[in-house]
């Protein structure tokens, strides 16, 4: 037999067996083996190495012997365990201590003591809630540690223009929406918490701060409900306050319409930096279009269930083959751009009355917003790289 069993097994052809017999009884016999078994008889099997069978004969590739004092040097052991593995191809082991520790990263120790800190402020109630019901402690401890991974490793997120964020007092930071889910607005807080220390407070829909569940965690995490004196008592109090205009507008519209802003409401967050004299940075997410991409919204199932749209996307048609695993986000390459500061100070807070103030500066952060989308995009090298 030839090609890969002939490393396996040696098979004799009729021809050949004739010619063995006749080779025996001429006297001319094959060599046996020379070595004993272990209940002392001759081994029976033909000679193929020196005298020796396959199974007796002596290999060249097994190692010698430690010898007494390697036997007690763990780094000699060591090198022994790597060298045999490098031998049969095997990967090097990996140390368990070593992959934890490139996890966590190199504060790994701060970071255990800072979850035992967080467990015991929670058991004792050592923690403050404002007025708003932003639960600080919880947010930055638990939450966004949590999603921290998507931010990192599943989406992989770039950020550029972190320095026109302001860095105290009060600022307003106008984003594009999208993903029909909003994990854009998440993740934009997490990565201006990690670039400038400072938590943004989100102005959510009122539909999401009715909703279940959905309301109260919202709060504490830091949104509030998206009305001017929720907005105007955030400003005062200096913080920096996150809105995205397009609402369910642009985190559910179709995907033939990625990366064109809707329309930006009638300029409520505009009047509201207005009032309270503080800057508006233009924010530009790319990569948050593609994690559910909407094919299609079934908007009669909408009206019955009161949502605002209800979409089909392309990883339904995956869920009996992958089940749950297939409603997980597509792992797009994430682009977040901030701006140059929209100063609104030379406006004065009486132009917050002036409609034609407040809908010419909407135009005007829409529009660059826009024009920041489309620079992002003809960058970009590929949707997921």
């Amino acid at each position: 037999m030839s090609g890969e069993g002939a490393g396996h097994a040696e098979v004799i052809s009729i021809a050949e067996q004739r010619a063995a017999r006749e080779q025996a009884a001429s006297g001319d016999a094959r060599p046996r083996c020379q070595a004993t078994t272990l209940d002392g008889r001759r081994c029976r099997n033909y000679a193929v190495d020196a005298g020796h069978c396959r199974v007796h004969s002596v290999r060249t590739d097994v190692p010698e012997p430690p010898s007494a004092d390697e036997a007690t040097d763990e780094g000699a052991a060591r090198r022994r365990v790597d060298e045999e593995a490098a031998r049969r191809g095997w990967q090097p082991p990996q140390d368990a201590f070593a992959l934890l520790r490139d996890l966590l990263g190199a504060d790994w120790g701060r970071h255990l003591s800072d979850a035992a800190a967080f467990v015991r402020r929670r058991l004792t109630g050592d923690y403050e809630i404002d007025e708003f019901g932003f639960d600080e402690d919880l947010t930055t401890h638990l939450l966004m540690p949590l999603i921290r991974p998507l931010h990192r490793y599943w989406w992989r997120v770039a950020s550029y223009g972190a320095e026109h964020i302001p860095t105290e007092g009060g600022g307003l930071v106008v984003a594009n929406h999208a993903g029909t889910l909003p994990a854009d607005a998440m993740i934009t807080r997490l990565d201006i918490l990690d670039q400038t220390g400072r938590h943004a407070r989100e102005l959510a829909a009122d539909l999401a701060m009715r909703t279940p569940f959905v309301g109260p965690f919202s709060r504490k995490t830091g949104a509030t409900l998206a009305s001017g004196p929720d907005a105007d008592r955030l400003l005062e109090r200096g913080e920096l306050v996150a809105v995205w205009p397009e609402g369910f507008k642009g985190v559910g519209k179709p995907w033939r319409d990625r990366y064109r802003l809707q329309r930006f409401g009638r300029g409520g967050f505009v009047s509201t930096a207005l009032r309270a004299q503080v800057p508006i940075v233009p924010t530009a997410i790319v990569g948050s279009e593609e994690i559910y991409p909407l094919l299609y919204d079934l908007r009669v199932v909408a009206r019955l269930l009161g949502l605002p749209y209800f979409p089909i996307v392309p990883q339904m048609f995956a869920l009996p083959v992958l089940g749950p695993f297939a409603l997980l986000p597509l792992p797009s390459k994430w682009v977040i751009e901030y701006g140059e500061p929209i100063d609104t100070t030379r406006f004065g807070p009486q132009a917050a009355d002036d409609p034609m103030v407040v809908f010419d500066l909407t135009d005007h952060v829409r529009d660059t917003i826009q024009h920041m989308l489309h620079r992002n995009l003809m960058g970009r090298r590929s949707v997921f790289l």
